[in-house]
């Protein structure tokens, strides 16, 4: 992670063509498979991919906890490229400081930045991450940590 920025970045090569990692994050149906950290399930994802567009995704924990986020795309490059915002979020989309959900309030912004470029890599995806705004220290390695676990699942769900 970046102190300077708190920019969390993670570059990782899927085994599966761009269309199909595009189709990932762009299509509820395949995002519900791959959402969340490890032993987190995600049983509810809208996408309105449009400039301008929300989306609202819900991971649930072990335990049945719901951690809601959501975010307005930005920019949209079809098979290239994703800038979006993050916000932690209530079930209905409205955005809510980190606090909601017991984490330290303070450190988290209300908005946070997200840019996901894809990249042919042979027959293989190069997904790169950029996540800006994350605090830096506990709160960031947690971060980093769940969405590698999300990659992870999202590598194993498309084979």
């Amino acid at each position: 992670m970046s102190a300077a920025k708190n920019e969390l970045i993670i570059t990782r090569v899927i085994d599966a063509p761009r269309e199909l990692v595009w189709r990932a994050w762009t299509n509820p149906a395949y995002l519900t498979r791959w959402w969340g950290p490890r032993n987190f399930t995600s049983p509810s994802g809208t996408i309105d991919l449009r400039v301008g567009g929300k989306y609202l995704f819900c991971m649930r924990s072990p335990e049945g906890k719901d951690f809601w986020s959501t975010g307005i795309y930005k920019e949209i490059v079809p098979f290239e490229r994703i800038v979006c915002t993050d916000s932690f979020a209530d079930e209905k989309g409205n955005v809510v400081p980190a606090s909601h959900y017991g984490m330290p309030g303070d450190d988290w912004p209300m908005d946070l930045l997200v840019t996901v470029t894809f990249e042919d890599a042979g027959k293989k995806t190069r997904m790169t991450l950029r996540h800006v705004g994350i605090p830096a220290g506990e709160m960031g390695k947690m971060a980093g940590q769940g969405w590698n676990e999300s990659f992870d699942k999202l590598a194993d769900s498309l084979k």
